[in-house]
Protein backbone atom coordinates (compact mmCIF):
# COMPACT_ATOMS: atom_id res chain seq x y z
CA UNK A 1 0.00 0.00 0.00
CA UNK A 2 1.17 3.34 -1.12
CA UNK A 3 0.35 5.35 2.29
CA UNK A 4 -0.69 9.12 1.95
CA UNK A 5 1.22 11.90 2.45
CA UNK A 6 2.01 15.13 1.20
CA UNK A 7 5.22 15.29 3.32
CA UNK A 8 8.48 14.35 0.91
CA UNK A 9 10.87 12.81 4.13
CA UNK A 10 7.63 10.71 4.59
CA UNK A 11 7.11 8.98 1.51
CA UNK A 12 11.18 9.10 1.57
CA UNK A 13 11.52 7.20 4.88
CA UNK A 14 8.61 4.69 3.57
CA UNK A 15 11.45 3.44 1.26
CA UNK A 16 13.58 3.34 4.05
CA UNK A 17 15.69 5.87 2.70
CA UNK A 18 16.74 3.42 -0.36
CA UNK A 19 15.51 5.69 -3.09
CA UNK A 20 17.72 5.85 -6.58
CA UNK A 21 17.92 9.36 -7.38
CA UNK A 22 17.05 10.90 -4.39
CA UNK A 23 19.06 12.92 -2.12
CA UNK A 24 18.76 13.37 1.58
CA UNK A 25 20.70 15.25 3.86
CA UNK A 26 20.33 16.76 8.04
CA UNK A 27 20.69 20.71 7.84
CA UNK A 28 23.29 21.77 10.38
CA UNK A 29 20.67 23.31 12.45
CA UNK A 30 21.21 23.59 16.29
CA UNK A 31 17.57 25.06 17.00
CA UNK A 32 15.06 22.58 14.99
CA UNK A 33 16.07 19.29 13.48
CA UNK A 34 15.77 19.74 9.23
CA UNK A 35 16.24 17.68 6.67
CA UNK A 36 16.72 18.43 2.99
CA UNK A 37 15.49 15.68 0.56
CA UNK A 38 16.42 16.92 -3.60
CA UNK A 39 14.39 14.44 -5.68
CA UNK A 40 16.80 14.51 -9.21
CA UNK A 41 15.07 11.71 -11.41
CA UNK A 42 11.90 11.21 -12.72
CA UNK A 43 11.88 7.74 -11.54
CA UNK A 44 12.60 8.93 -8.06
CA UNK A 45 9.52 11.05 -8.03
CA UNK A 46 7.69 8.15 -9.69
CA UNK A 47 8.56 5.96 -6.86
CA UNK A 48 8.07 8.79 -4.23
CA UNK A 49 4.96 10.11 -5.63
CA UNK A 50 6.69 13.83 -5.28
CA UNK A 51 7.73 15.86 -8.26
CA UNK A 52 11.15 16.41 -8.92
CA UNK A 53 12.28 19.62 -6.76
CA UNK A 54 13.81 20.18 -3.22
CA UNK A 55 11.47 19.59 -0.21
CA UNK A 56 13.17 21.04 3.50
CA UNK A 57 11.50 19.79 6.36
CA UNK A 58 11.29 20.98 9.94
CA UNK A 59 10.04 18.94 12.48
CA UNK A 60 9.11 19.11 16.02
CA UNK A 61 8.58 22.48 16.02
CA UNK A 62 5.94 22.98 18.98
CA UNK A 63 5.44 26.75 20.13
CA UNK A 64 4.66 28.14 23.67
CA UNK A 65 0.95 29.76 23.97
CA UNK A 66 2.68 32.99 23.88
CA UNK A 67 4.90 32.72 21.13
CA UNK A 68 8.09 34.09 23.05
CA UNK A 69 10.44 31.15 22.28
CA UNK A 70 9.80 30.90 18.39
CA UNK A 71 12.37 33.44 17.21
CA UNK A 72 14.95 30.98 16.36
CA UNK A 73 13.02 28.55 14.44
CA UNK A 74 11.59 31.66 12.47
CA UNK A 75 14.48 32.82 11.63
CA UNK A 76 15.66 28.84 10.48
CA UNK A 77 12.72 28.32 8.60
CA UNK A 78 12.94 32.03 6.68
CA UNK A 79 16.56 31.22 5.58
CA UNK A 80 15.56 28.13 3.77
CA UNK A 81 12.52 29.50 1.98
CA UNK A 82 15.06 32.66 1.21
CA UNK A 83 17.10 30.23 -0.21
CA UNK A 84 14.94 28.89 -3.02
CA UNK A 85 13.40 32.17 -3.37
CA UNK A 86 15.06 34.88 -6.33
CA UNK A 87 16.90 37.12 -4.98
CA UNK A 88 15.14 40.48 -5.69
CA UNK A 89 11.75 41.39 -7.88
CA UNK A 90 7.79 41.22 -6.19
CA UNK A 91 6.50 38.22 -4.41
CA UNK A 92 3.21 37.50 -4.40
CA UNK A 93 2.05 35.32 -1.07
CA UNK A 94 -1.09 33.36 -1.09
CA UNK A 95 -3.08 31.57 1.52
CA UNK A 96 -4.85 28.55 -0.08
CA UNK A 97 -7.64 26.60 1.86
CA UNK A 98 -11.03 27.32 3.24
CA UNK A 99 -10.39 29.73 6.28
CA UNK A 100 -14.09 28.13 7.79
CA UNK A 101 -12.81 24.86 7.96
CA UNK A 102 -10.39 24.93 10.50
CA UNK A 103 -8.03 22.03 9.38
CA UNK A 104 -7.89 24.05 6.26
CA UNK A 105 -6.87 27.19 7.42
CA UNK A 106 -4.10 27.74 7.79
CA UNK A 107 -3.18 29.29 4.53
CA UNK A 108 -5.94 31.88 4.73
CA UNK A 109 -4.46 32.32 8.49
CA UNK A 110 -0.78 32.61 7.34
CA UNK A 111 -1.87 35.70 4.86
CA UNK A 112 -2.93 37.61 7.84
CA UNK A 113 0.53 37.98 8.98
CA UNK A 114 2.50 38.88 6.27
CA UNK A 115 3.21 42.82 5.75
CA UNK A 116 1.70 43.61 2.11
CA UNK A 117 4.31 46.21 1.06
CA UNK A 118 4.05 46.62 -2.85
CA UNK A 119 1.92 49.98 -2.54
CA UNK A 120 4.40 51.52 -0.54
CA UNK A 121 6.61 53.00 -3.16
CA UNK A 122 7.79 56.81 -4.54
CA UNK A 123 8.93 59.39 -2.60
CA UNK A 124 7.01 59.05 0.02
CA UNK A 125 8.06 55.69 1.07
CA UNK A 126 11.85 57.01 0.10
CA UNK A 127 11.02 60.18 3.08
CA UNK A 128 9.29 57.36 5.82
CA UNK A 129 12.45 54.69 4.87
CA UNK A 130 10.67 52.52 3.83
CA UNK A 131 12.34 51.99 0.74
CA UNK A 132 14.25 48.96 1.61
CA UNK A 133 10.99 46.75 2.05
CA UNK A 134 10.51 44.10 -0.72
CA UNK A 135 7.04 44.81 -2.86
CA UNK A 136 5.09 42.14 -1.41
CA UNK A 137 1.02 41.26 -2.71
CA UNK A 138 -1.03 39.16 -0.37
CA UNK A 139 -4.02 37.17 -1.20
CA UNK A 140 -5.97 34.82 0.19
CA UNK A 141 -8.34 33.37 -3.03
CA UNK A 142 -11.05 31.18 -0.88
CA UNK A 143 -12.43 27.62 -2.64
CA UNK A 144 -14.75 27.11 -5.74
CA UNK A 145 -17.43 26.53 -3.29
CA UNK A 146 -17.21 30.05 -1.79
CA UNK A 147 -16.03 31.88 -4.64
CA UNK A 148 -16.90 30.12 -8.39
CA UNK A 149 -13.68 30.41 -9.15
CA UNK A 150 -10.51 28.18 -9.16
CA UNK A 151 -7.82 29.61 -6.97
CA UNK A 152 -5.23 28.68 -9.46
CA UNK A 153 -7.25 30.96 -12.49
CA UNK A 154 -7.28 33.52 -9.85
CA UNK A 155 -3.43 33.17 -9.07
CA UNK A 156 -2.46 32.78 -13.23
CA UNK A 157 -4.80 36.45 -13.90
CA UNK A 158 -2.86 37.82 -10.94
CA UNK A 159 0.14 36.65 -12.30
CA UNK A 160 -0.28 37.81 -15.58
CA UNK A 161 -1.16 41.04 -14.06
CA UNK A 162 1.56 41.68 -11.55
CA UNK A 163 4.50 39.74 -13.28
CA UNK A 164 5.44 39.09 -9.57
CA UNK A 165 9.26 37.21 -9.85
CA UNK A 166 7.81 34.23 -7.69
CA UNK A 167 5.08 33.29 -5.93
CA UNK A 168 5.04 31.87 -2.36
CA UNK A 169 1.53 29.25 -1.80
CA UNK A 170 0.72 28.41 1.80
CA UNK A 171 -1.54 25.30 2.87
CA UNK A 172 -2.62 22.93 5.08
CA UNK A 173 -0.94 19.21 4.07
CA UNK A 174 -2.05 15.29 4.84
CA UNK A 175 0.84 13.64 7.02
CA UNK A 176 1.03 9.83 7.96
CA UNK A 177 1.86 10.17 11.19
CA UNK A 178 -0.48 12.05 13.82
CA UNK A 179 2.76 13.05 15.64
CA UNK A 180 3.08 15.20 13.09
CA UNK A 181 0.50 17.63 13.12
CA UNK A 182 0.75 21.15 13.61
CA UNK A 183 4.51 20.76 14.69
CA UNK A 184 5.96 20.08 10.95
CA UNK A 185 6.72 22.39 8.50
CA UNK A 186 7.48 21.85 4.63
CA UNK A 187 8.87 24.19 2.15
CA UNK A 188 9.34 23.01 -1.41
CA UNK A 189 10.01 24.09 -5.18
CA UNK A 190 8.01 21.76 -7.16
CA UNK A 191 4.78 23.98 -6.27
CA UNK A 192 1.42 22.74 -4.91
CA UNK A 193 -1.92 21.25 -5.26
CA UNK A 194 -4.66 23.36 -3.52
CA UNK A 195 -6.85 21.10 -1.72
CA UNK A 196 -4.12 17.84 -1.27
CA UNK A 197 -3.70 18.01 2.78
CA UNK A 198 -7.97 17.64 2.65
CA UNK A 199 -8.46 15.07 -0.01
CA UNK A 200 -9.84 18.28 -2.58
CA UNK A 201 -7.33 18.04 -5.10
CA UNK A 202 -7.31 20.79 -7.82
CA UNK A 203 -5.53 23.22 -10.37
CA UNK A 204 -1.89 22.59 -9.58
CA UNK A 205 0.42 25.77 -9.47
CA UNK A 206 4.08 25.67 -10.07
CA UNK A 207 6.31 26.62 -12.60
CA UNK A 208 5.31 24.89 -15.73
CA UNK A 209 1.59 26.18 -14.88
CA UNK A 210 2.60 30.18 -13.61
CA UNK A 211 5.66 30.63 -15.66
CA UNK A 212 7.58 31.78 -12.70
CA UNK A 213 8.75 29.91 -9.42
CA UNK A 214 6.20 28.50 -6.97
CA UNK A 215 7.57 27.79 -3.49
CA UNK A 216 4.95 25.95 -1.60
CA UNK A 217 4.91 25.91 2.22
CA UNK A 218 2.62 24.17 4.40
CA UNK A 219 1.79 22.51 7.57
CA UNK A 220 0.20 18.72 7.90
CA UNK A 221 -3.41 19.24 9.63
CA UNK A 222 -4.94 16.27 9.09
CA UNK A 223 -3.84 12.33 8.75
CA UNK A 224 -5.73 10.05 6.31
CA UNK A 225 -8.15 7.69 8.46
CA UNK A 226 -7.11 4.73 6.35
CA UNK A 227 -3.64 5.56 6.18
CA UNK A 228 -3.40 5.86 10.03
CA UNK A 229 -5.55 2.68 10.54
CA UNK A 230 -3.44 0.30 8.05
CA UNK A 231 -0.16 2.49 9.75
CA UNK A 232 -1.16 1.42 13.03
CA UNK A 233 -2.30 -1.99 12.71
CA UNK A 234 0.44 -3.12 10.10
CA UNK A 235 -1.84 -3.97 7.41
CA UNK A 236 -0.73 -4.84 3.86
CA UNK A 237 -2.38 -4.23 0.59
CA UNK A 238 -3.99 -7.69 1.08
CA UNK A 239 -6.41 -6.70 3.49
CA UNK A 240 -6.39 -3.09 2.08
CA UNK A 241 -10.21 -3.76 0.87
CA UNK A 242 -11.75 -4.94 3.52
CA UNK A 243 -10.71 -2.50 6.40
CA UNK A 244 -11.30 0.39 3.50
CA UNK A 245 -15.06 -0.87 3.45
CA UNK A 246 -14.97 -0.46 7.60
CA UNK A 247 -13.16 2.68 7.73
CA UNK A 248 -15.22 4.42 4.89
CA UNK A 249 -17.98 2.35 4.82
CA UNK A 250 -19.70 5.50 2.43
CA UNK A 251 -17.05 5.03 0.39
CA UNK A 252 -15.98 8.79 1.18
CA UNK A 253 -12.54 9.70 2.51
CA UNK A 254 -12.67 10.56 6.11
CA UNK A 255 -9.26 12.27 7.60
CA UNK A 256 -8.29 12.55 11.53
CA UNK A 257 -7.35 15.92 13.23
CA UNK A 258 -6.56 16.43 16.96
CA UNK A 259 -8.98 18.03 19.11
CA UNK A 260 -7.05 21.09 19.65
CA UNK A 261 -6.17 22.11 15.61
CA UNK A 262 -7.99 25.28 16.28
CA UNK A 263 -4.75 26.38 18.33
CA UNK A 264 -1.89 24.23 16.46
CA UNK A 265 -3.93 26.01 12.96
CA UNK A 266 -3.05 29.57 14.74
CA UNK A 267 -0.19 28.76 16.30
CA UNK A 268 1.48 27.46 12.72
CA UNK A 269 -0.13 30.10 10.85
CA UNK A 270 1.59 32.88 12.97
CA UNK A 271 4.60 30.49 12.38
CA UNK A 272 4.76 31.11 8.53
CA UNK A 273 3.38 34.46 8.33
CA UNK A 274 6.63 35.40 10.58
CA UNK A 275 8.93 33.21 8.41
CA UNK A 276 7.65 34.61 5.10
CA UNK A 277 8.24 37.88 6.63
CA UNK A 278 11.89 37.46 7.43
CA UNK A 279 12.61 35.79 4.42
CA UNK A 280 11.37 38.66 2.05
CA UNK A 281 12.19 41.28 4.89
CA UNK A 282 15.73 40.46 5.54
CA UNK A 283 16.58 44.21 6.01
CA UNK A 284 14.14 44.99 8.45
CA UNK A 285 14.40 43.70 12.33
CA UNK A 286 12.84 40.92 13.37
CA UNK A 287 11.23 42.73 16.93
CA UNK A 288 10.27 45.41 14.41
CA UNK A 289 8.81 43.18 12.09
CA UNK A 290 6.95 41.08 14.85
CA UNK A 291 5.67 44.33 16.06
CA UNK A 292 3.91 44.96 12.71
CA UNK A 293 2.03 41.65 13.07
CA UNK A 294 1.43 41.09 16.61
Amino acid sequence: MQFRTDLAAEAHQFWNGEVEGAELTELENKVVKATRLIIHTEKAAEQLGKPKGTYITFENLALSDDFTDAKEKILAIADEIRFLLPSSGSILAVGLGNINTTPDAIGPKSTQYILATRHIQGEWARAAGLDILRPVSVISPGVLGQTGIEAGEMILSLVERLHPAAVIVIDALASRNLSRLGCTVQICDSGIVPGSGVGNYRFKLDKESLGIPVIAVGIPTVVDALTLACDILNITDSADEILGSKITPQSENMIVTPREIDLLTERGAKLIGSAVNCALQSSVDYNTLMSLVS
